[in-house]
């Protein structure tokens, strides 16, 4: 029992520790402040974001429902740390 209940608290903590990294590393390079725009700049600006992509993908493998997808997908992150939080294994 003990030894299940440690499997479950690692998993979390690999978890957290992998969302932090994941979202630290995604989130240095878009909130630095750059003076020349460059095509990078502009495609992030006015293209569909990662995490909404992630979202929409895990959306429907988990529901297989377009308007779910669609909601998600505007959600973006916000849906991604809800689904590796609830999702069964």
């Amino acid at each position: 029992m003990k030894l299940i209940k440690k499997d479950k608290i690692h998993q979390m903590f690999f978890k957290m520790t992998f969302l932090v990294n994941f979202f630290w590393l995604n989130t240095s390079e878009l909130l630095a402040q750059s003076q020349d725009n460059t095509i990078k700049d502009k495609a992030i600006d006015g293209g569909i974001g990662l995490g909404s992509i992630i979202a929409v993908v895990a959306s429907w493998s988990r529901n297989q429902s377009v308007l779910l997808a669609i909601v998600h997908g505007l959600l973006g992150w916000i849906y991604v740390v809800y689904f590796v939080f609830t999702r069964d294994e």
